[in-house]
């Protein structure tokens, strides 16, 4: 986080990671006076204006803070509405103790101390201002804990989108856009990773169009990752080409992933089964961009499959309330799941993500919509999505209609998994005897299969005794007998005639 104070408010500290993408427009709103450039000197003027509850609720970005009023001797913790950027917090309530960190190792040392011993480590909810009280003795009590901007509470900033078609599906295509248009704000160069999904290659064509349209001069870069013929690798080239973007392709081969897992497993700060599978891919692709090119911000597609009911499983689903309901869910939890991964693997390499399927008057107005135009259709999940960008030649029509891959399986090829691989690696590395002890070694989500116990076991070397970071493992609803994760287990899969029998040419090498 970084550290910030203004000559006009010398009383209140600010320490702040993120993005602020209507500062400007806060300024002109309220005639704010900024001494500085940076985006976030606006939660200072707001806060001074209106207080913390009327702060956060006037910002639309990306972000977490801790601001310490020292005249009302209080602290104020606020984080986004989805978790993009993170923060944990130490507390040891008898003691009057609180310690802010954007990532729990920078607080995990300090509970080796023996003044620290008992200390608790949380992330710190998304969408919410903790409020804290210092006494005269210096210790520190909490006062209370308030949402700001709910998942699908329309936002009480002014909007870039002020008005709306009478055409839903142009509704969705105008807020994607100027969800994209409002994140070129940066002052390093701008890229996208590109899986070759629906998701990421909505985002990638839009971000060069609109890229171009804001007068930035240099060309888009891509970026893909996979095995030899890995269905996104494939895929994404097609795409790539299709809007001439500057396109990296990453081969990376079984021994390069396997050689990252633990240093996957240490910067995610997490031990569920199916991030720490898709997080290698995107742990080595943010490894190539940061050391082979010069692009620093990276656009992504996440969050779509949450928001428009994306994952196969939704097929399944009884109905579209119960649809919704788990659409829901999993947004207010991406912070634990999707959202951790993306940021902890950029983050591991300097690199800052920015998912535009996660601005919030997108998905405020996406969830708004019919419960029923948001279900799965015609065989094909995220339909009104999809929908919405038909016809336009935005992305080529075989991947607009392309089914849903999850990245740590699209990485691979069909001959063998990348999840297979991964429990054949972990079974050569957990003894039987240490697998049949499991539930005495881990009695909280105890691990399945010995692939779960080894990254388990990695997570305790770091973070012993914080199993509670993560309340279940993820895993597909309404599938009772589906015993992984993986999408490729399930009945349901399928796999398009695009993606077999081409050959990848290899243009990046780890």
């Amino acid at each position: 986080m970084q550290p910030f104070r203004l000559r006009n408010f010398p009383f209140l500290y600010l320490l702040y990671n993120g993005e602020i993408y209507n500062h400007r427009l806060i300024q002109d709103e309220h005639n704010f006076v900024y001494e500085t450039a940076l985006d976030g000197e606006c939660i200072l003027h707001l806060y001074n204006k209106g207080g913390m509850e009327y702060c956060a609720q006037q910002l639309d970005g990306e972000f977490a803070f801790t601001l310490i009023d020292a005249e009302k001797r209080q602290i104020y913790v606020g984080r986004d509405t989805f978790g993009v950027r993170p923060a944990f917090r130490m507390t040891i309530k008898d003691k009057g103790i609180l310690g802010i960190c954007s990532e729990a190792k920078g607080l995990i040392d300090l509970t080796l101390k023996e003044e620290y011993v008992g200390a608790k480590i949380e992330p710190v909810p998304p969408g919410k201002i903790e409020t804290y009280s210092i006494d005269e003795d210096g210790q520190v009590h909490l006062l209370h804990n308030k949402a700001f901007l709910k998942t699908g509470e329309v936002p009480k900033y002014r909007t870039l989108v002020t008005k709306f078609e009478d055409d839903p599906l142009k509704n969705v295509e105008n807020l994607l856009v100027a969800a994209v248009r409002k994140r070129l704000m940066a002052h390093r160069r701008i890229g996208c990773f590109l899986s070759g999904g629906l998701d990421s290659s909505l985002i990638a064509a839009i971000l060069v169009r609109e890229a171009k349209a804001a007068g930035i001069t240099y060309p888009i870069q891509t970026f893909s990752i996979g095995m030899e013929d890995a269905p996104d690798v494939l895929a994404a080239r097609k795409v790539a080409a299709h809007i001439k973007s500057e396109h990296h392709e990453v081969i990376f081969t079984t021994e390069e992933a396997l050689e990252s897992l633990e240093h996957v497993i240490y910067h995610l700060e997490t031990y569920d089964i199916t991030t720490i599978r898709a997080s290698v891919g995107m742990f080595l692709v943010s490894k190539y961009v940061r050391e082979k090119t010069d692009t620093v911000v990276m656009y992504s597609g996440e969050g779509a499959d949450e928001l428009a009911q994306g994952y196969i499983y939704f097929h399944k689903a009884p109905n579209s309330k119960d649809g919704h309901e788990e659409s829901m869910r999993l947004m207010n939890d991406l912070y634990l799941y999707d959202v951790l991964r993306t940021d902890r693997c950029t983050a591991a390499h300097g690199l800052e993500v920015r998912p535009p399927f996660l601005d919030h008057q997108f998905t405020s107005y996406y969830l708004s919509l019919p419960k029923e135009d948001r279900i799965p259709k015609e065989g094909i999940e995220k339909y009104f999505l999809r929908k919405a960008f038909a016809g336009q030649n935005l992305i080529p029509e075989e991947i607009l209609w392309r089914p849903k891959e999850a990245f740590s399986d699209g990485i691979s090829t069909m001959k063998k998994s990348w999840f297979q691989v991964l429990q054949e690696h972990c079974a050569t590395l957990i003894s039987d005897a240490d697998f049949a002890s499991r539930e005495k070694f881990y009695p909280h989500l105890t691990p399945p299969t010995k692939e779960a116990f080894y990254y388990r076991k990695v997570f305790e070397k770091y973070y012993p005794e914080r199993e509670q970071w993560i309340p279940y493992f993820w895993m597909p609803k309404w599938s009772p007998n589906a015993t992984d994760p993986s999408a490729r287990t399930l009945s349901n899969y399928k796999l398009t005639t695009t993606e077999e029998g081409a050959h990848p040419v290899q243009n990046g090498k780890l």
